[in-house]
């Protein structure tokens, strides 16, 4: 892969040594999270996104050698390989112009032209290329035979050759290729008798877009609503644009023969040239719109499993339901369960007793928070619980994918004696604990926060998240004496194997009082050591260092450092005066450069220090459910999903209301996330109200100010603020319904 390395630092603009030292590292069985952490030195301090990029180049660029190898090889095998074609395929930069090149030789099956040679049409069609003064007519004469009974069939069989000759053309393929980019349509409509059926597809029942303007979800819309079987899509520019340009090529003059080359022309393009490149760039979009979904959806999950942790307190969860009531665990500090519960309260000869019980529970077992899941009779939980006054915390909690926890043998696992619904009641709990620890139990497509996520490619859409998971793990870190399996698994260089074996002995030594005992784990080598060891916390172990992310292969620097400055380790830890006094540059070595010494003393300021922001309690307004919005009403809601369209924020109903781009910022922006945050806590304006299709649209930026030139000068990013007092805009309150509807509509852009 070394030698890909000129290559990737050309397209990434990163120098030549920093790629070659990542594919150096990479060769070693390196992980992302250990070199962006602990190899600074020797890539310049490249970070994991750009670390990602070189491995993501770098197989893009094995595979393109990989397949001009094998070009090569079956030209050869043909005996047609040539200095020309050589030549060619050296100078091709892109899979496409491999291909193109290699098209005239590719196997195929039989074609109208190979029958037409088979006829000894080709030297008619030599003739007509040629276009000289001839009598086409006379000259087809001559080729009528057996086979070939007429004039006219002898032109079409010549006209065939020409056709194909033409559609493998690697120039004409090229400027054909420009012409699509720069000028084709992507073009939908309704299918007879669909419209009804396919009513959600609306939207594209006549619906026409440059393809190189259309957004990803537009198209993955499109490809949807083509392959459920409501809607005929093409990818075209203009027909005549098209033969044009081929013409120009082809056509010498007006002659018959330039005639025969016209209808050859017009034939190669609507049989060949246009279905092969429709089809290439159909798969190009949905291989474009796959990659920008994608990226929406890791970065949604990567800031939701960096949400802000509750830390360890005595939680009592509840999973809010109607008829079969709201299941109650109670859970200690580290998560473990205690109690479980029955309660119904939304039938009234029931409630006493409910109070009763969450009473007791809260008493018997210390708890000091309530988590309420976010779903089905969450809000009516949660107001149950305040009418009770007892003064602590409540927080609602997303519980997206708590069901599939529930019923998956990871849960069984873990509560083989408890039903599902216990199960859930538990993870909700959990999940306000530690977000992270609990959402890696969960299949990230199951989270919910994606835009198309059954649509695009699932293999790749299944490595963007794991390697998602594996960033965000390892940027927290992980309690070595405490972390479940399936956490322990995305720790940089252990894996499903090596987290059973190191579960396995913890319980055989009760707990890890020093990082170096993992390296008497089963199959846990020096190599998986190297890989995990920083990112795996003891806390309260015979080695101070060992509950910070200084690696230990940096211990003997900071010895060194202790002992310079006349102190114990633990007096050096948490205290910045000293280490601010410390020299970085005396203590690099061969083996430790200046940006690590600068890591390590930063992070002995703030040694195991979690990157995730502190929790903060969220009140909604007094609204529960979509018939309680009205139309100008400003309250508060949360983020809970991104998408390149716009924002989806819960204000306290069931339904998600939609904050379109349009309608975040006053400033012009192209992609939410510049402006918000999953999980943000925002200030949104009811701008209409769909009760019908449960359909909430909102708006953030008219609850602010519109900025003055000079803020908008200056400013960053609009304030973001959350006020629980509903308002109704002046004068919308005595419109009706409809007539409010009206005049927000002219606003809202949809």
């Amino acid at each position: 892969m070394i030698d890909f390395a000129p290559l990737i630092a050309s397209k990434l603009s990163i120098r030549i040594n920093q790629v070659e030292a990542v594919l150096e590292l990479f060769s070693e069985a390196a992980t992302i999270p250990f070199i962006a952490r602990y190899r600074k030195d020797k890539t310049g301090g490249l970070d994991e996104v750009q670390i990602q990029n070189i491995q993501d180049e770098s197989k893009l660029y094995k595979e393109f050698f990989e397949r001009k190898t094998f070009i090569e090889k079956t030209i050869a095998e043909q005996d047609k390989m040539t200095d020309i074609i050589q030549k060619k395929l050296n100078a091709a930069t892109t899979l496409s112009e491999l291909e193109d090149i290699y098209l005239p030789y590719k196997p195929k099956r039989k074609t109208k032209a190979q029958t037409a040679r088979e006829n000894g049409l080709e030297p008619l069609a030599l003739l007509l290329l040629e276009q000289t003064n001839i009598s086409v007519g006379l000259t087809a004469e001559k080729f009528i035979s057996e086979k070939v009974l007429t004039i006219e069939d002898a032109l079409q069989g010549a006209r065939d050759i020409i056709a194909e000759m033409i559609n493998e053309d690697a120039h004409v393929r090229a400027k054909m290729r420009k012409l699509f980019e720069d000028s084709a349509l992507l073009q939908s409509k309704v299918l007879s008798g669909k419209e009804a059926e396919g009513i959600k597809y609306k939207d594209y029942f006549d619906f026409s877009e440059p393809i190189h303007k259309i957004p990803s979800h537009r198209i993955l819309a499109v490809l949807r609503g083509f392959l459920e079987g409501f809607l005929r899509m093409s990818i075209l520019p203009l027909e005549d644009d098209a033969l044009v340009m081929i013409e120009i090529i082809y056509v010498k003059g007006m002659t018959e023969s330039g005639d025969q080359l016209k209808k050859a022309i017009k034939d190669a393009y609507r049989r060949l040239l246009q279905p092969s490149l429709e089809s290439e760039f159909r798969s190009a979009l949905k291989q474009k719109a796959d990659e920008e979904a994608i990226a929406v959806f890791a970065e949604n999950l990567r800031q939701l499993l960096l949400s802000s942790p509750l830390g360890s307190k005595k939680i009592l969860a509840i999973d809010p339901g109607y008829r079969t009531g709201c299941k109650v665990v109670c859970l200690d500090e580290k998560g473990e369960l205690l109690k479980t519960e029955l309660i119904y309260i939304h039938e009234a000869n029931r409630l006493y007793d409910g109070e009763y019980k969450i009473k007791e529970l809260v008493k018997k077992y210390q708890i000091e928070v309530f988590a309420i899941g976010d779903g089905t009779a969450g809000r009516e939980t949660e107001h149950f619980i305040k009418k009770m006054q007892l003064g602590l915390p409540i927080f609602l909690v997303n519980e997206d994918g708590a069901s599939i926890y529930s019923a998956s043998e990871i849960a069984r696992e873990e509560f083989p004696d408890q039903d599902i619904t216990v199960r859930g009641a538990v993870s909700i709990g959990r999940r306000l604990m530690d977000p992270l620890a609990e959402l890696v139990k969960i299949d990230p497509k199951s989270i919910g926060v994606g835009q198309y996520q059954h649509d695009v490619n699932q293999f790749r859409l299944k490595e963007k998240l794991d390697q998602t998971v594996v960033s965000c793990v390892n940027s927290v870190g992980v309690n070595l004496n405490t972390a479940s399996k399936h956490l322990l698994s995305y720790v940089s260089g252990i894996g499903s194997g090596l987290a059973e074996n190191i579960i396995r002995y913890r319980s055989e030594i009760g707990k890890f009082t020093d990082r170096s005992q993992l390296l008497k784990v089963t199959r846990l080598g020096g190599k998986a050591f190297e890989q995990c060891a920083g990112f795996l916390r003891i806390q309260y172990g015979e080695n101070p260092l060992d509950q910070s992310s200084v690696h230990p292969e940096a211990y003997p620097v900071i010895e060194k450092m202790a002992k310079d400055l006349g102190i114990e380790i633990k007096s050096l830890i948490a205290n910045e005066s000293v280490l601010n006094k410390i020299d970085p540059q005396k203590y690099v070595s061969e083996q430790l450069g200046l940006l690590t010494i600068k890591d390590v003393l930063n992070e002995l300021k703030k040694p195991g220090l979690d990157p995730r922001s502190e929790l903060e309690e969220f009140e909604y307004a007094g609204i529960y459910k979509i018939e309680d919005v009205q139309l100008g009403m400003i309250v508060p809601g949360v983020v809970t999903n991104i998408t390149r369209f716009g924002a989806f924020v819960d204000i306290g109903v069931k339904q998600d209301g939609l904050v379109h781009v349009s309608e975040i910022a006053h400033q012009y922006i192209t992609n939410p996330n510049e402006v918000l945050k999953l999980n943000d806590k925002v200030q949104v304006k009811v701008m209409e109200v769909d009760i019908a299709r449960k359909r909430i649209a909102l708006s953030i930026k008219q609850t602010q100010e519109a900025p003055s030139r000079e803020q908008k000068n200056n400013r960053s990013n609009p304030p973001k603020i959350a006020n629980p007092a509903p308002k109704m805009e002046p004068g919308l309150a005595e419109l009706s319904v409809n007539d409010a509807l009206a005049l927000l509509k002219k606003k809202f852009v949809k």
